[in-house]
């Protein structure tokens, strides 16, 4: 029995000249791009309930990690999520007019800045939290446990080479 057909494999009908190694890249390239793609869309649209957009739970994510009280210097936040300055600040700020951070100057070094959850704040991460874990099982607990555990061992060997 055919194994099914998915989009990707109708692309890699037309397209000619490559090895098989090379074809085995670019399959693999394609469907990572429509899997991210799928759980990108799948995942706005739960967190459009809450009013949240993808860039904004990073950081709701990375003070929510923090552990009580929830506050992370404004330099930790830089090295946690792999932002510019820049980035985190424009996060940051959105994320205030929310009302779910607050900037606080550290007491015991005034030159750093102190980024806290609010108390909605911590409210919406543990919501928002709580809905990405079920949409994540939800979307993904379509493979089976071994081969989501092998999938998350290939993409982590992958992931050390190119971050190292």
């Amino acid at each position: 029995m055919q194994p099914a057909r998915d989009h990707v494999d109708g692309v890699m009908s037309q397209i000619t000249g490559v090895t098989e190694d090379e074809r085995a890249s670019k399959e693999l390239f394609m469907r990572l791009r429509r899997v991210t793609h799928h759980l990108e869309t799948e995942l706005r649209r739960e967190l459009g309930a809450f009013g949240i957009e993808l860039w904004e739970m990073e950081l709701l994510g990375a003070l929510k990690r923090a552990g009580e009280p929830y506050r992370l210097s404004a330099g930790a936040l830089l090295a946690t999520m792999r932002l510019t300055s820049g980035g985190v600040t424009k996060r940051v700020a959105g994320l205030e007019r929310k009302g779910l951070v607050r900037r606080d100057i550290d007491p015991g070094d005034r030159r750093q800045i102190l980024v806290s959850l609010t108390d909605e704040g911590v409210r919406r991460a543990f919501e928002v939290f709580g809905t990405k874990t079920e949409t994540e099982t939800r979307l993904l607990g379509l493979l089976p446990a071994p081969t989501r555990r092998r999938l998350n061992d290939d993409l982590r060997r992958l992931l050390l080479a190119w971050e190292d």
